[in-house]
């Protein structure tokens, strides 16, 4: 499947002149791929979890955040595909727009994929993925280490599709808990999400 029909549902939502979210016209480059970790202060406050798959980032709503604790289940709902410019935007969606409130990068780096099969071989982490259950190293300014996403229930019968994001290791190891998004500050521009808002998109 193309870029463009991946990002077919991201750009039916948005109408692009009166959004600034990219409409995903990039290719993907640099070191290795990406994630990243977006706190939106939309009709919920949420953070959402994007991954670089190909040529998207895939995506997920996280109500609560990521954590560094190992013994938080952080549900994680999914979302639409979007385009990996995206890593980047920070800024307000206008009310009355799709996702309409304020974006800050909460993080971002790079992540190893580690999914295998039951003979310790590697798999394509796009089809990690469609099986339900992925494995991944992240390297970002505040997340660290070894983390898995795992499919606990198929979208059926008018329940969505629902995933739990869970940190590796031992229940009770040393790591940060739920991120304070009022307090949190971007990686991009240092600015909290009460400072977006009041200053727009550039920082």
């Amino acid at each position: 499947m193309g870029e463009r029909d991946r990002l077919r549902e991201y750009r039916g939502k948005r109408d692009f002149g009166r959004t600034r979210e990219p409409e995903g016209r990039g290719a993907a480059g640099g070191e290795g791929p990406r994630f990243v970790v977006q706190i939106h202060d939309a009709r919920t406050l949420h953070f959402d979890f994007r991954l670089q798959v190909d040529d998207v980032l895939k995506s997920w709503s996280v109500p609560k955040g990521p954590s560094g604790d190992p013994g938080d289940k952080r549900l994680a709902m999914p979302t639409e595909d979007h385009p990996l410019e995206y890593e980047d935007f920070e800024g307000v969606i206008p009310e009355g727009e799709y996702g309409g409130g304020t974006v800050i990068v909460w993080d971002s780096g790079t992540y190893e994929p580690l999914s295998h099969d039951r003979s310790g071989r590697p798999v394509d982490f796009d089809e990690s993925l469609e099986r339900g259950h992925a494995t991944f190293r992240l390297s970002g300014s505040k997340l660290h280490g070894e983390y898995a996403l795992t499919r606990f229930r198929e979208e059926r019968d008018g329940e969505r599709e629902a995933w739990l994001l869970v940190k590796a290791g031992k229940s009770g190891a040393r790591g940060h808990g739920t991120p304070d998004p009022h307090r949190a500050r971007s990686v991009r521009t240092g600015r909290t999400l009460a400072q977006v808002a009041v200053e727009g998109d550039e920082g």
